[in-house]
């Protein structure tokens, strides 16, 4: 017989309560954690594309955004503008503050980091299901969008609470 479980494959009493204070913990503290790595995240990639040549996606942002603008707005200026917006969205996060505008934001900034996968399919893809090493970052980005809505659930209002389970 495990130690963890009885014979029935439930927990046993000792290991439940500790699941359950674990539960309690994750639905207090998670987002929390959850936000701040996202406004860290966001930060430090937003810093990165003020250095020319620093960012490893300033390549693909700059070719996104001369589709985006039609051209209109030079490069350097536009990748500046993405920079200024991401490091935005990372200080709002990171504070604590401002956090529907954050997510505002960070709306507008999804449609700009997801959409060479449809401005851009050919450097996105090989062939109908093949992501080149762009298409990888990219797509990796959808994450990125789910853990805004979880942030956004929470700044809404929603809160996440541990139901206590009859047995498992």
């Amino acid at each position: 017989m495990n130690v963890a479980t009885n014979i029935t494959g439930r927990l046993t009493p000792a290991l439940r309560t500790a699941d359950l204070r674990l539960a309690a913990w994750l639905a207090r503290r998670s987002v929390t954690v959850l936000r701040i790595s996202f406004g860290l995240t966001f930060l430090g990639f937003g810093v990165l594309k003020f250095f020319p040549g620093l960012s490893p996606a300033e390549p693909l942002a700059a070719q996104t955004l001369h589709i985006l603008t039609l051209g209109l707005i030079q490069d350097r200026i536009a990748l500046v503008g993405v920079a200024s917006l991401e490091s935005a969205i990372g200080i709002l996060l990171l504070s604590g503050r401002l956090l529907r505008l954050a997510l505002a934001l960070l709306a507008l900034e999804m449609i700009g980091i997801l959409s060479p996968l449809v401005l851009l399919p050919t450097v996105m893809f090989r062939g109908l299901v093949e992501p080149t090493l762009e298409g990888q970052y990219v797509l990796k980005d959808i994450v990125v969008a789910a853990a805004g809505l979880v942030v956004a659930a929470q700044a809404l209002g929603d809160r996440m609470v541990v139901v206590k389970a009859r047995s498992q």
